[in-house]
């Protein structure tokens, strides 16, 4: 089964303001995103966790193994112009925000392309712009963005990262699912990333056992 929606991907373009990007709006539809969300698990605390140290439901589980997939992986190539056939990928759930999260930044150079799909409904606080995603125009400035993300309703954003891809967002303290899928390089950084996630997937899987 398919849960992605591939069409919806090949028919928005690209934007080039701040840094190429694309942001598909329910990418995950209606229907299979409630499944998705009822099969995720209840993060009560912040940080990324591998999601093979996670325990899902089926369909969370589906759509897991369709990110990883070759489809996505060729459409993200072909939209920007780029190889990803040799690219490992790294797999992300985050479930909680934070006062320490959302503050500016840019990825690590480890990581080639920077996917993003987020799972949450509508709320009020996104309407304030609480936790919102901002591609953002400087390094220092969290109101100067070009595109802000609300993080709902199955939301996809993907950009290759670079020495200016900055982004943020304004503080949101609560449940904030996002996946975070990275095509990584081939270098000794992404290397070393790579083991990083693998020793924190165990870790955290004795952790959530526990």
């Amino acid at each position: 089964m398919t849960i992605l929606d591939y069409s919806r991907l090949a028919d928005t373009p690209l934007t080039a303001d701040p840094f190429p990007h694309v942001v598909v709006s329910r990418f995950v539809p209606q229907e299979a995103l409630e499944a998705v969300v009822a099969d995720l698990p209840a993060l009560d605390r912040r940080g990324s966790f591998p999601m093979g140290s996670l325990r899902l439901g089926p369909a969370a589980a589906a759509l897991t193994e369709e990110l990883e997939g070759q489809a996505l992986r060729q459409a993200i190539a072909a939209k920007f112009g780029l190889d990803l056939d040799d690219a490992p990928t790294m797999l992300t759930l985050r479930g909680c925000s934070t006062e320490r999260d959302g503050h500016i930044h840019r990825d690590s150079a480890a990581k080639r392309v920077t996917v993003l799909l987020y799972l949450n409904p509508a709320t009020a606080a996104w309407a304030r712009h609480e936790g919102c995603l901002r591609l953002l125009r400087r390094r220092d400035d969290l109101e100067d963005f070009a595109v802000e993300v609300p993080p709902i309703d199955g939301t996809l954003l993907v950009f290759p990262n670079s020495e200016d891809t900055w982004h943020g967002h304004r503080t949101f303290i609560g449940r904030r699912y996002v996946v975070q899928l990275n095509y990584m390089t081939t270098d000794a950084a992404a290397r070393s990333e790579l083991r990083r996630h693998r020793l924190s997937a165990f870790v955290k899987r004795l952790t959530l056992a526990a």
